[in-house]
């Protein structure tokens, strides 16, 4: 057992038990740990960013940390360390469920059941959709589709690939912080800075890397990098857009544009060229989600070979 890397092992476990049974329904770890941050937020919070640098220290800090620990115990027992691993990457990915989440709205709009797919694509984005036409739904998954591909399998796999246990529980923690306090709520505005911009930071290189893979696994190389590099500026998100451009010049749409978040008109921009979005590339996009997904997991497990490999000469 001792040529076994129980890392690269357990996030191929880990990536192939996501793919088969998604989040469980009940008693998810990243809800519990959304009730530690609620009571944590009650605790600490303040009207300015010291208190949220505290509030992101502690709780991404406690994660990684118990990620670590429960890796260093493990060391000396592959098998064990593979099963922690495996184990920590299944909590952490969100694969598939965002494609449940998009092939339901894909089958409500496919029936014409508008009303429906308004309601289900609340569990997706944060913008109103009750003005939202069918093409308008299809538009709010598909950009909610490509972003979460990057935060919810890439980065994770790619934290983990580097970091191991600590590195997927802790970036983990951090996007769900983000995905709490990081949005400009005027509550939230000085508390959420920390979590926001370190949320930015842990995501620069996985959302490069989804933007990458989307070019090169979704049937229009060309495309997809002449809109990533013309067109992922206008996104105010520098994560956000350039997988968004990615997504969009592989399918050959346009995204980007006005939203409208709790009564606030924002315009995002246009991404790509081409027609918007129609329902019909909906499924497309949840293939080249896929297939981003799997050439991630190929790029994390040979990474972490490669880190194996400096650890030991170092």
């Amino acid at each position: 057992m001792a040529d076994v890397n129980p890392h690269a092992a357990g996030l191929v476990l880990g990536y192939a038990a996501d793919r088969a049974f998604g989040d469980p329904r009940r008693f998810h770890p990243v809800s519990g740990f959304g009730r530690i941050a609620r009571a944590t937020e009650r605790a600490l919070y303040a009207d300015h960013r010291a208190a949220g640098t505290l509030f992101t220290v502690v709780l991404v800090g406690g994660a990684t940390g118990l990620g670590y620990g429960a890796d260093r115990l493990t060391r000396r027992r592959p098998l064990l360390r593979t099963a922690v691993t495996a184990a920590a990457t299944w909590t952490v990915l969100g694969g598939r469920s965002l494609a449940r989440e998009a092939t339901t709205i894909d089958g409500q709009l496919r029936r014409g059941d508008l009303p429906a797919a308004r309601r289900q694509v609340t569990h997706l984005v944060g913008r109103d959709p009750s003005q939202l036409d069918a093409a308008g739904v299809a538009r709010a998954t598909l950009e909610s589709l490509a972003e979460n591909t990057s935060d919810a399998v890439v980065a994770p796999l790619l934290w983990g690939a580097v970091a191991g246990p600590a590195g997927l529980l802790g970036y983990r923690a951090a996007n769900t912080l983000d995905a709490r306090v990081g949005h400009r709520t005027p509550r939230h505005e000085r508390f959420g800075w920390a979590s926001a911009r370190f949320d930015d930071v842990l995501n620069l290189a996985p959302a490069r890397l989804s933007a990458l893979l989307a070019a090169g696994l979704g049937g229009r190389p060309g495309a997809a990098l002449r809109a990533w590099r013309r067109d992922a500026h206008r996104h105010p998100s520098p994560n956000a857009g350039p997988v968004e451009a990615a997504f969009a010049g592989a399918l050959g749409v346009t995204l980007g544009g006005v939203n409208v978040y709790h009564g606030v008109v924002e315009d995002r921009g246009t991404l790509g060229d081409g027609p918007p979005p129609q329902p019909a590339d909906l499924r497309r996009a949840v293939q080249l989600a896929a297939r981003v997904g799997v050439g991630a997991l190929a790029v994390c497990t040979a990474l972490t070979f490669a880190t194996r490999n400096v650890a030991r000469i170092t």
